[in-house]
């Protein structure tokens, strides 16, 4: 990311333009049971809703994000909920990942292609990977409308292809807001293989 998107980000959030979200995403509720315990990332963690979930239920949990402001917003809620978390701002298209040191990532709603085969490399042996994206389609959606920022059909599939997949899915639904429709993609995947 260039300097100015991420004076972009911080000013939106400073400024209440973008106003996040403060409850985890369902998706990773849904999910948060099944996955492996141990050390955490959550990627593009915003003011940490998602980061803040995986502490409470005791990961060990890191989280980045290009915005300073988010950061701040998320470390001031940890401390008054007594958490610790590792935040850091870093610019996600050049971050250097530690290999293997992730039991699980989080990615929801962020698209880097460019970060993919470094968060694979950054899963432990039998990490997973938990990730949300909007999705290209024809149908009036909300979310980014650019499809710089939308999941071709399956893009997921072929991306983390060397993994294995233990669900997938491709939806339209209602939005969290009133009279709204996202299209979303959304995968669990493991690294290794992983006994049932």
């Amino acid at each position: 990311m260039s300097e100015t998107e991420r004076e972009n980000w911080d000013r939106r959030y400073a400024e209440g333009d973008y106003q996040p979200r403060t409850e985890p995403a369902p998706f990773l509720e849904e999910w948060l049971n099944r996955l492996p315990t141990g050390r955490a990332l959550d990627v593009a963690c915003g003011t940490g809703r998602n980061a803040l979930r995986l502490a409470e239920v005791g990961y060990a949990t890191e989280a980045v994000d290009i915005s300073e402001v988010a950061i701040e917003r998320a470390r001031s809620e940890a401390d008054r909920r007594g958490l610790t978390i590792e935040w850091r701002r870093a610019d996600l298209d050049e971050i250097e990942l530690p290999e293997a040191r992730y039991d699980l990532i989080t990615v929801i709603r962020y698209v880097n292609r460019d970060l993919w085969p470094r968060l694979v490399a950054a899963l432990s042996p039998n990490g997973a990977v938990l990730i949300e994206h909007h999705l290209q389609t024809e149908a009036v959606v909300d979310g980014p409308q650019s499809p710089e920022f939308r999941l071709r059909p399956q893009e997921l599939l072929a991306a983390f292809r060397d993994l294995r997949i233990v669900y997938y899915s491709e939806t339209l639904e209602p939005a969290d807001r009133p009279n709204a429709t996202f299209a979303l993609a959304r995968m669990v995947a493991y690294h290794g293989h992983r006994s049932w």
